[in-house]
């Protein structure tokens, strides 16, 4: 498979871990020493990596919920320079966690986005003293409820 761009794929990936169930997150990429051109990028799950483990701290007072799970699910893209375009270098689609159900997706960090008309009336709303708490609910209540709106209290 290949893509015009890297946001492309960003994109695509964005879709298909929509559709599955899980966020995905922009992980590594490399660049030429030498040209400074991009050369690969590797998207994975937000669950995917070697998390540190803050249990073994002795300074933790709260210890933080285990998250970062370890390498599963991932789309490896490298820049072909033949054809100026983004090639699929590696496709991994299994995970060694649950997948989120379909009416919980939209709170997902990477689905979750404002769009230019929403920034517009956040901030002529922020303009006109509104608190941004009371624009939110605000937003909600013009699209029908909070899951309509795209991103949450703290996406603003």
């Amino acid at each position: 498979m290949e893509f015009d761009t890297e946001h492309e794929a960003y994109g695509f990936y964005n879709i298909y871990g929509d559709r599955l169930g899980f966020s995905i997150q922009k992980e590594y990429f490399n660049n030429s020493r030498k040209t400074g051109k991009f050369l690969m990028r590797l998207f994975t799950c937000c669950k995917e990596g070697a998390g540190k483990n803050d249990r073994k701290d002795i300074h933790t007072k709260i210890p933080r919920s285990e998250t970062i799970i370890g390498w599963g699910a991932r789309m490896h893209i490298k820049y072909n320079e033949l054809n100026g375009k983004y090639l699929v270098d590696n496709f991994v689609e299994s995970h060694n966690h649950p997948l989120i159900i379909d009416e919980c997706t939209h709170m997902m960090s990477s689905q979750r986005c404002i769009s230019s008309v929403q920034a517009i009336d956040v901030e002529l709303a922020s303009n006109s003293g509104i608190a941004p708490r009371n624009s939110y609910e605000l937003m909600a209540k013009q699209v029908g409820c909070r899951e309509s709106v795209g991103y949450i209290k703290l996406d603003q």
